[in-house]
């Protein structure tokens, strides 16, 4: 089959465009507004740009109402947020968290998750204490994409990762364990999917592109300065 999104109809019962880009993980994103209000909410569209300095985004659709959602509004006049891991045994709490509510409602108390707080951010920001990992974020900007109304258009907030919370009990080696940790992803329609296993590749060819695979900011660092003085002492000769 093909179609061509906005000018022909794909013929199917349901929109299959969300359910191509799978999985997706989830940006469970926490924030306080400048007048401590309190706001818990998942969005799907999330990801890591970026590792050194670390970078993440996520994309937040209008309302049915077309406004801004209460977490673009209170990342924007914080300037921070934090992320914590959706996990499936936190999943019912991630969906009670979805629903759209009034910016009183604290989705903390309602899907009834114990805080815990950020330690590094200007204005302390609330966690999910059970989430395995947490990210504390200062907001680097936004990029606003128009889009056909009421939903389409989107916010786009990038934020740089300042401070990383790890509970012990998921590492394995050293590493963190998907075993451990069961992530939930999004997938199409109303489906999502737990990761439970995974399976390693290495990428053949030059290995120094291999810190940057991992995301090894250290080893990223050691390379520009082995570079640095290689460029110096080409400069003396």
């Amino acid at each position: 089959m093909f179609y061509k999104p906005g000018e022909t109809h794909h013929g199917l019962p349901h929109d299959p465009f969300k359910s191509c880009v799978i999985p997706r993980p989830i940006g469970w994103i926490s924030t306080a507004s400048t007048s401590g209000e309190h706001n818990l909410a998942p969005f799907s569209q999330f990801n890591n740009l970026t590792f050194d300095p670390p970078l993440v985004m996520f994309s937040s659709n209008q309302t049915i109402d077309n406004t801004r959602k209460d977490t673009v509004n209170n990342v924007e006049s914080t300037g921070v947020f934090c992320w914590q891991l959706a996990t499936y045994s936190l999943r019912e709490a991630v969906n009670i968290t979805s629903e759209a509510l009034e910016p009183s409602i604290d989705e903390f108390e309602k899907a009834d998750l114990k805080k815990t707080w950020s330690q590094t951010l200007k204005t302390p920001v609330p966690m999910v204490e059970a989430s395995p990992v947490r990210f504390e974020c200062e907001y680097v900007q936004t990029i606003r994409l128009p889009g056909n109304p009421p939903a389409g258009t989107v916010d786009l907030v990038i934020g740089r990762v300042v401070g990383v919370h790890i509970d012990e009990a998921v590492l394995t080696d050293g590493k963190i364990d998907v075993r451990k940790t069961k992530p939930i992803a999004r997938l199409g329609y109303y489906d999502y999917g737990v990761i439970e296993d995974s399976f390693e590749m290495i990428i053949p060819g030059d290995k120094r592109i291999l810190y940057g695979l991992e995301g090894n900011a250290q080893m990223n660092r050691e390379e520009h300065e082995r570079q640095k003085k290689s460029q110096e002492k080409g400069q003396e000769t």
